[in-house]
């Protein structure tokens, strides 16, 4: 491998160095590049897809319906009256498709089971999927929230909540749900530029980048994770966000890329600090992997007042093309508790910029705000995320819900701890071992594993003499194999993130056999260079 100077990449996000290291591992003629690097999944459900395209041809039929006078393939907007009756006539008709067929069972568990409008809740899906509408309400359509407030109940919260003590803001995708909460936690004044933010590490690049970015200016408080105690905080860690100066702690639960939950302990310590000397801490977790771990609760669940929710459906149903995203709050919240507390000078700038929108600003809740915000205000009236993509969202949330075996969770895990256990087996460790992983990605600690395959004198040497960045450039340039920096997401120690969603079974054990070969080739030039003279750490830096 030519000498290449990789300084000049040290700045660059992971996803942004994965370019180049993707240029890098294809580089090479009749050579599979396998890329290990983005967690795009390469599964994904397909049922309420069908559902879907199913629902879209009786949508169809309903506008045509409407405007059955008209010639020319011109449709009008489906009507309620009688839809029901016509909806059931429709699959007893197409029995024989499976997406139909779910659809009608939909229909029986919304009606039966969540105890809302049958007709109601048709409509709102046949002209939402038509996306002949506007967003009515902006903030999210009405049956819709509801349906998918169930499934973040159950999954997220894992018990019982009051109707209507949760709201939801749908939106592009967890990186949209960012974008837009720190935006309006700017503008009112929830974060002021200087101020403290914790940030459980290792944490998504992005999280890390956002608060530096000069229109935030803020500081950063690392909330270190410990891999010698399974990925989780320790409680000094977590204490840190006792000082008052620490103004909202955001984290990614389960973590990423450790792919690791909370366990009871993290969860009890921090709704202890929030308790007790930290009322007033705002909390933000993205919990996009939670749903591929067992009994998963959320901050969203142990401090509620406190907490905004993040979800994405991308992960879990190999939907992230369908940029789905929800923001969730309480009814009763933090961020409304401390807009209402700001001087009266800021109260008033606050006024004049929502006042186009209700008569009492002051009034308006924090998530209403969000809405606003997305749309710079001025435009709030045609805020909100497009019909289709909510009716979308809707039949993911009702595919899981009425899984009561919870069959799509269990095949999921079963796919990616297989993949876990072909990439260690060949590469020639026991597979990882944590009762709160839920090995969406697993790091492999360099150090870690030349102390496991070679001992200590390996180890140390591996530690003198390769820079980890240099060292992924080199694997992908002699491997065609792409994985990304965990120094990027902010681990303390050399790893490299592996994504276990987007190969198959056989392409992890390939990645498995090429860096177990990489470390075997690696070992025979430090036995030379032992032999020859040289100290475990006096050996030349490889290129």
């Amino acid at each position: 491998m030519d000498s290449i100077d990789y300084s000049r990449y040290a700045k660059l996000s992971p996803f942004e160095l994965k370019d180049e290291l993707i240029k890098l591992a294809s580089g090479r003629e009749n050579r599979l590049m396998l890329n290990a690097g983005r967690g795009n999944p390469n599964f994904l459900a397909t049922l309420p897809r069908r559902a879907f395209f199913r629902l879209g041809l009786f949508a169809v039929a309903e506008a045509e319906l409407s405007f059955s006078f008209m010639p020319n393939g011109v449709g009008g907007l489906p009507r309620i009256e009688g839809i029901e009756g016509r909806f059931e006539r429709y699959v007893s008709e197409h029995r024989d498709r499976e997406g139909v067929v779910f659809l009608g069972r939909a229909l029986s568990y919304v009606r039966d089971q969540l105890g809302l409008s049958g007709s109601g809740f048709l409509h709102e899906m046949v002209e939402g999927v038509l996306g002949a509408n506007y967003p009515v309400p902006p903030r999210m359509l009405a049956i819709s929230e509801d349906v998918v407030r169930h499934y973040l109940v159950k999954e997220m919260v894992g018990g019982f909540l009051p109707p209507g003590s949760v709201d939801l803001f749908a939106v592009e995708g967890g990186t949209a749900a960012m974008t837009y909460i720190f935006n309006s936690m700017k503008q009112n004044g929830l974060v002021e530029r200087g101020d403290k933010v914790a940030i459980g590490l290792p944490v998504f690049t992005p999280y890390i980048e956002i608060p530096e970015l000069d229109e935030y200016g803020l500081t950063e408080v690392a909330i270190n994770a410990d891999s010698a105690k399974g990925w989780q905080y320790p409680d000094a860690e977590l204490d840190k966000l006792k000082d008052p100066a620490v103004k909202v702690f955001f984290c990614v639960n389960p973590s990423n890329p450790p792919s690791v939950k909370m366990d009871d302990r993290s969860l009890d310590r921090i709704a202890a600090i929030v308790e007790g000397e930290r009322k007033d801490l705002i909390i933000l977790t993205d919990d996009v992997y939670g749903t591929f771990a067992d009994d998963f609760r959320s901050l969203f669940a142990v401090c509620p007042g406190n907490t905004m929710l993040v979800y994405s459906f991308s992960k879990y149903f190999g939907a992230t093309g369908w940029r789905l995203g929800v923001i969730a709050t309480h009814k009763q919240n933090i961020c409304d508790q401390r807009i209402a507390g700001l001087p009266e000078e800021r109260k008033a700038a606050l006024d004049r910029r929502y006042g186009s929108l209700v008569p009492d600003v002051r009034g308006l809740r924090f998530i209403d705000r969000l809405v606003a915000d997305s749309r710079t205000v001025a435009l709030n009236h045609t805020a909100g995320l497009s019909t289709p993509q909510q009716v979308q969202m809707v039949l993911f949330s009702l595919f899981a819900l009425m899984d009561e075996q919870d069959g799509y969770k269990a095949e999921l895990k079963k796919v990616i701890r297989r993949r876990e256990a072909a990439l260690y087996r060949e590469l020639g460790l026991p597979t990882q071992s944590n009762p709160n992983a839920v090995d969406y990605y697993t790091l492999l600690d360099l150090e870690d594993i030349a102390l496991k395959l070679y001992g200590p004198d390996y180890a140390a040497w591996v530690k003198a003499n390769f820079v980890p960045n240099d060292l992924l450039f080199r694997i992908a340039a002699e491997t065609g194999i792409v994985l990304l920096p965990g120094k990027g997401f902010g681990t303390l120690q050399p790893a490299a993130r592996v994504s276990l969603a987007n190969l198959n079974e056989y392409e992890y054990a390939a990645i498995g056999r090429s860096l177990r070969g990489m470390a075997d080739q690696s070992y025979e030039e430090f036995k030379r260079q032992r032999q020859g003279g040289n100290a475990p750490d006096g050996g030349t830096k490889p290129n």
